[in-house]
């Protein structure tokens, strides 16, 4: 179990992390959202050691890391830091053998880890002449080849193609299967929605929403209607009593429901303005419920 425990940072009079407090279980995905300069890569740094929090303590396994337990994390940092001039193979070896695993062991994981994620490369390549994406996955083989216990991942999937994206996914989700605590910022929110078991969502260095996607769904307490009607006139969804519009895609239109509105009468005026071609409920997705989280 990954804890952050009442985790505060400033930098000089500026809040970087405000009182962050959450548990990541052994097995479970947890996605970390927020916007640029929410917190989330501070938040990330002090679990690494790299940043002292000024309050607070990150813990794992019920003890607070340490430079022994950060040994046994996977860390994938937002900001590259692999070596322009190497060789990926050699980097990746280098990197596993630092983690403790032995020189055989280490070449034969890097050798799987390129073919399962689909790296291109000659076997003379320099880092530097692989494409992004290409890089990195490289990057993210470095934070797995020494099969960690704890997967801290700052904007893995940043970049990627949806081949390397669904790779990348799967690789996740094996090590959770295997009990092993991932945390991951994204901004590629539906991302965050399909792979985790729970999300919290930064704004400000402040944790403002916490829990399963249902869970944050079922506390922004909104009712959401989805109506498309063909010939209507201009300005249709506005006439619709007790329904505010929130969104619209195409011909179909978003609508929230007033506190006490009637979903019948919203569909009655519906069917009066045209030809009703859809109107069905609609759970906020994970977008919506963060946009009204880190709203002003």
């Amino acid at each position: 179990m990954l804890e952050f425990d009442h985790v505060s940072k400033h930098f000089g009079t500026k809040p970087a992390l405000t009182d962050l407090t959450f548990t990541v279980q052994p097995g479970q995905l947890f996605g970390f959202c927020g916007a640029n300069g929410a917190g989330k890569t501070t938040a990330m740094r002090i679990a690494l050691g790299v940043l002292d929090a000024d309050h607070g303590t990150v813990r794992w396994r019920g003890v607070p890391v340490d430079d022994e337990s950060r040994r046994r994390i996977g860390y994938m940092p937002e900001e590259r830091g692999l070596y322009a001039k190497m060789r990926p193979r050699d980097q990746l070896v280098y990197f596993a053998r630092l983690g403790g695993v032995p020189t055989a062991v280490a070449r034969r994981r890097a050798d799987e880890w390129i073919e399962r994620l689909g790296v291109t490369m000659t076997p003379t390549d320099t880092l530097e002449r692989l494409s992004l994406g290409n890089q990195q996955r490289i990057q993210l083989i470095a934070a797995l080849i020494h099969d960690p216990q704890v997967l801290i991942l700052d904007e893995p999937f940043s970049g990627l193609d949806p081949v390397a994206v669904d790779a990348m996914a799967q690789a996740l989700t094996e090590f959770a299967a295997r009990g092993v605590p991932v945390v991951f910022s994204s901004h590629q929110l539906e991302l965050v929605e399909r792979l985790c078991d729970r999300v919290g969502i930064l704004a400000q260095g402040r944790l403002v929403a916490e829990g399963t996607v249902e869970e944050l769904r079922a506390a922004d307490g909104q009712s959401r209607l989805r109506i498309c009607v063909t010939g209507a006139p201009p300005g249709w969804e506005e006439r619709l009593p007790g329904a505010r519009p929130i969104g619209r895609e195409g011909g179909t239109v978003t609508v929230s429901l007033a506190e006490r509105a009637s979903a019948r009468q919203v569909l009655a005026a519906a069917q009066s303005m045209g030809e009703l071609e859809h109107f069905s409920w609609h759970q906020p997705t994970l977008a919506e419920v963060f946009r009204k989280s880190v709203a002003p």
